[in-house]
C-alpha cells in the first residue's frame, strides 16, 4: 500500500477535524499540517516495522512466490549435482584405470629394468671370460688344443648371442603387447568419451526440461499473486471512490447552505442599496439647481467681458496697424542698411581677395629670388672651388714643368762649368723652388694636421708652436680668445688615442696595405686617413680637437665628483702636462662618444670655416705672381747666358771641324779598305794554280817588274 493512500485513510478517519474544502483559510492550513504530520508518522512506522500492511504483505510474499522460487532453486541445485556426479564418475573411474595402469607400469619397469641388469652383469662376465682365454691361446701352440679352444670360444660366444636375442625378443614381445594395451585403452577411451557425451546430453535435457517446468510454476505463482494485490487494490480504490463520493456530497449540500445564505445577504444589500440611491438623488438635484443658478450668473458676466474684450480688440487692432506701418518703414531702413553693409562687404572681400593674391604673388617671387639666390650662392661657391682647383691644378703642372725646366737649365749651367769650362759651379739661390702651389701670405699660411701629426710622431717631447693666426679655441667657433698650444706629449698622446680607438673610419684595404709598413709610417698614414673622415685639415682643427678631448674628460670628472656640475677647466692647465699614460687624458671607451660630439659641434664652425676659406680664395693676393714666375724665368743669371752664348760659337766652331776631320777620316778609312781588298785579289792571282800551266806566268813578269822598279 502506498503512502498517498495511507494518507488518504488517515484523512477519511479525520472527518470530524478540519477539511480541506472549508471556506475559512485557517481551516484549511491547519488540514493541510494534519495531512503533512500524518504522512511523516506513515513513513516512521514503515521505516520502523510497525505497519500492518508492510508486515502481511511480507508474510504473503514468502507464503507464495519466495518459496516458489527457494523451492525452485533448490531442486534445479540438486538436479544440477546430481548430472555432475554421473558425468563426473566416467572420468573417475578412468582416472582409477589409469592409476592402476601406471602402478603395473612401474612395476614392470622396474622388473625388466632388473632384469636387464642381471642380464648385462652375466654377459660382462661370460665376454670377460672369453676374452680371457683369448689371451691365452697365444700361449698354446698345438693345433687340436687351439681348435678345440677355439670351439669352445666360439661355443659360449654362440651363447652369449642367443641371451642377448633372447633378451630382444622378450622386449620385443613385451612392446607388442603394450601397443596391443594402448590400443585397447584408445577404444576404451573413445567409449568413456561417447558415455560422458550420451550423460551431459541426457543431463542437458533434464536439465532444460527442469528449468522450463520451473519457470512455469514461477510465473504461475508470480500471476496467482499479481491477481490477488489487484483485487486488493481494486477493492481500495473501490472504498477510497466512494467516501470520495460521500464527501462530495456533504460538501454539495453545504454549498448549497452556503448559497441560500449568500442570496438572503444579496437582497439585504439590494434594499440597503436602493434607499441610498434615493438619498443620493435627492441631494444631486438639488446640487443641479444650485449649479444652474451659478450659470446664469457667470453668463452674464461673460457677456459684460466680451464686450470688453471687443472694445479693447478694436483698440489692438488700430494699434497693431500702426505698428505695421512702422515696422514696414524701419523694414526698408533695415534692408538699405543690409544693401550697403553687403556692397561693403562685397568690396572688403574683392579687396581682402587682391591683397591675399598680391601677397601670395609676392610670397612666391620672394621665394623664387631666395631661392635663386641660393642656387646662385650655391653655384658661385662650386664654380669658385672649380676654378680655385682649376688654377691649382694649373698652377701646379705649370709649376712642375717650371721647375722640371730649371733643374735641367741648373745641370745644363753646371755641366758647361765642370766640363767645358773646367770651373767650379755655385748653385743659385733656389728657395722658391720649395714654394708649392700658388702663393700665400705668410699671414694665411698654415700648417695641415698630416704635416703637424709627423712633427708630434717625430718629436714627442717638444712643444710644437702653432703657424697660423687662428689659434685653438676653448669651444669650436664659440670663441675667439686664443689659447697657447698643448704639449708636444699631450698631442701624441691624443693622437695615438685616436688611431687605436677610431679604426672604423679606415678602410680595410688600407689597413691590409698599410700591415707591412712601419708603425711610424703606419700611424701617420692612419691618422692622415681619420683627419680626411673628420674634416680636419690644418693645425687649428688638430688643436680644437686635442682641447676639446681634454674638456671631455674634465667634464665627466667634474661630473662625477659633484653631482652633474659642470665646472670649465681650462686648457692652460695642461700645457707643459706629462701624463703617465692616455687614460689620464681620457678613457679609451670614451673616444667614439667624444668624437661624435665634436662632429656635432664643429658642423657649423665648418660650415663658416669653408666660407672663410672661399672668401680667403677670392681674396688671394696675384701681385707676387710675376716676381715668383720671373725668379724662375731668371734663375741663370745674364753674365752666364753672355758666357754660354760665346761658348756656344766657339762650340759651333769647334764642330765645324770635328765635321771636316770625321769626313776625312771617313775617306781614309774608304781608301784604307780598298786597299785592302786589291792586295787581297792581288795575292789570290800570285797563288792561283792556273800560273803553273802558263808559260810566262804573271808572277814572273811582276818579279822582273819588281827588281825595274
Amino acid at each position: 500500500m502506498s503512502l498517498d493512500a495511507r494518507a488518504n485513510d488517515n484523512e477519511e478517519s479525520a472527518d470530524s477535524g478540519p477539511s480541506l474544502n472549508s471556506e475559512d483559510q485557517q481551516e484549511r492550513i491547519e488540514a493541510r499540517r494534519l495531512r503533512i504530520a500524518a504522512r511523516i508518522e506513515a513513513k516512521r512506522r514503515e521505516a520502523l516495522g510497525e505497519d500492518r500492511d508492510s508486515h502481511r504483505d511480507k508474510k504473503e510474499d514468502d507464503r507464495k512466490s519466495h518459496k516458489q522460487i527457494e523451492h525452485s532453486r533448490q531442486r534445479l541445485t540438486k538436479l544440477v549435482s546430481d548430472g555432475t556426479e554421473l558425468v563426473t564418475n566416467v572420468q573417475i573411474a578412468a582416472d582409477a584405470r589409469e592409476t592402476q595402469r601406471r602402478a603395473e607400469e612401474e612395476e614392470l619397469r622396474r622388473l625388466r629394468v632388473e632384469k636387464l641388469d642381471s642380464e648385462a652383469k652375466t654377459s660382462l662376465e661370460k665376454f670377460e671370460e672369453i676374452t680371457k682365454k683369448w689371451l691365452h691361446s697365444g700361449s698354446k701352440k698345438i693345433p687340436q688344443v687351439l681348435w678345440e679352444l677355439l670351439n669352445s670360444q666360439q661355443k659360449q660366444c654362440g651363447q652369449l648371442i642367443e641371451d642377448k636375442n633372447k633378451l630382444i625378443g622378450d622386449l620385443q614381445q613385451e612392446l607388442r603387447r603394450k601397443d596391443d594395451q594402448y590400443v585397447k585403452d584408445l577404444k576404451r577411451q573413445a567409449e568413456d568419451i561417447d558415455i560422458l557425451i550420451e550423460r551431459m546430453e541426457e543431463q542437458i535435457k533434464n536439465l532444460t526440461k527442469t528449468y522450463r517446468e520451473e519457470l512455469l510454476e514461477i510465473e504461475r505463482t508470480f500471476e496467482s499473486e499479481r491477481q490477488e494485490l489487484l483485487n486488493n487494490s481494486h477493492s481500495k480504490w473501490e472504498k477510497g471512490m466512494m467516501g470520495r463520493r460521500d464527501k462530495e456530497l456533504e460538501n454539495l449540500m453545504s454549498r448549497m447552505k452556503k448559497v441560500e445564505e449568500y442570496e438572503k445577504q444579496l437582497n439585504q444589500l439590494r434594499l440597503q442599496d436602493g434607499e441610498e440611491y434615493n438619498t443620493v438623488k435627492i441631494k444631486l438635484e438639488n446640487d443641479v439647481q444650485i449649479l444652474q443658478q451659478q450659470l446664469q450668473q457667470m453668463k452674464a458676466t461673460y457677456q459684460l467681458n466680451q464686450e470688453k474684450l471687443e472694445y479693447n480688440y478694436h483698440v489692438l487692432k488700430k494699434r497693431d496697424e500702426e505698428n505695421t506701418i512702422t515696422k514696414s518703414q524701419q523694414k526698408r531702413r533695415i534692408t538699405r542698411s543690409q544693401d550697403n553693409l553687403n556692397n561693403l562687404r562685397i568690396k572688403l572681400d574683392k579687396q581682402i581677395k587682391q591683397y591675399k593674391d598680391e601677397n601670395q604673388a609676392l610670397t612666391d617671387d620672394l621665394k623664387r629670388i631666395v631661392e635663386q639666390y641660393r642656387e646662385l650662392q650655391k653655384k658661385m661657391r662650386h664654380f669658385a672651388v672649380v676654378d680655385d682647383k682649376r688654377f691649382r691644378d694649373i698652377w701646379l703642372m705649370n709649376e712642375e714643368e717650371v721647375k722640371e725646366l730649371v733643374h735641367r737649365a741648373l745641370e745644363a749651367d753646371r755641366i758647361i762649368h765642370e766640363q767645358q769650362l773646367g770651373l767650379p759651379w755655385l748653385a743659385p739661390d733656389l728657395l722658391f723652388m720649395e714654394n708649392v702651389g700658388p702663393l700665400v701670405s705668410q699671414e694665411k699660411l698654415k700648417k695641415t694636421a698630416v704635416m703637424l701629426a709627423r712633427e708630434v710622431m717625430a718629436l714627442p717631447d717638444t712643444p710644437i708652436p702653432s703657424s697660423g693666426a687662428e689659434q685653438n679655441t676653448r669651444d669650436c667657433g664659440s670663441s675667439d680668445q686664443p689659447s697657447p698650444p698643448f704639449s708636444a706629449r699631450t698631442v701624441k698622446r691624443i693622437l695615438e688615442l685616436l688611431g687605436d680607438e677610431s679604426g672604423f673610419l679606415i678602410e680595410s684595404k688600407l689597413i691590409r696595405l698599410l700591415s707591412p709598413l712601419e708603425k711610424d709610417e703606419r700611424s701617420l698614414m692612419k691618422l692622415d686617413s681619420i683627419f680626411t673622415a673628420l674634416g680636419i685639415e690644418v693645425e687649428d682643427d688638430v688643436y680644437k680637437l686635442v682641447d676639446f678631448f681634454c674638456n671631455y674628460k674634465q667634464e665627466r670628472m667634474s661630473v662625477q665628483e659633484h653631482g652633474g656640475d659642470a665646472i670649465g677647466t681650462s686648457s692652460d692647465d695642461l700645457i707643459g702636462e706629462k701624463p703617465s699614460q692616455s687614460s689620464d687624458l681620457i678613457h679609451c671607451d670614451d673616444v667614439v662618444r667624444a668624437l661624435r660630439a665634436f662632429v656635432q659641434e664643429c658642423h657649423a664652425s665648418r660650415e663658416k670655416l669653408s666660407r672663410s676659406r672661399l672668401s680667403e680664395m677670392e681674396d688671394r693676393d696675384a701681385s707676387e705672381d710675376a716676381a715668383y714666375w720671373s725668379s724662375a724665368a731668371h734663375v741663370i743669371p745674364r753674365s752666364r747666358v753672355k758666357v754660354w752664348d760665346a761658348l756656344e760659337s766657339a762650340l759651333e766652331k769647334y764642330y765645324g771641324v770635328l765635321s771636316s776631320r770625321s769626313q776625312l777620316i771617313t775617306e781614309t778609312s774608304t781608301l784604307q779598305q780598298q786597299n785592302t781588298e786589291l792586295r787581297m785579289l792581288l795575292h789570290q792571282y800570285l797563288n792561283s794554280k792556273i800560273n803553273t800551266e802558263l808559260e810566262i806566268p804573271p808572277t814572273q813578269l811582276l818579279r822582273w817588274e819588281l827588281p825595274q822598279t
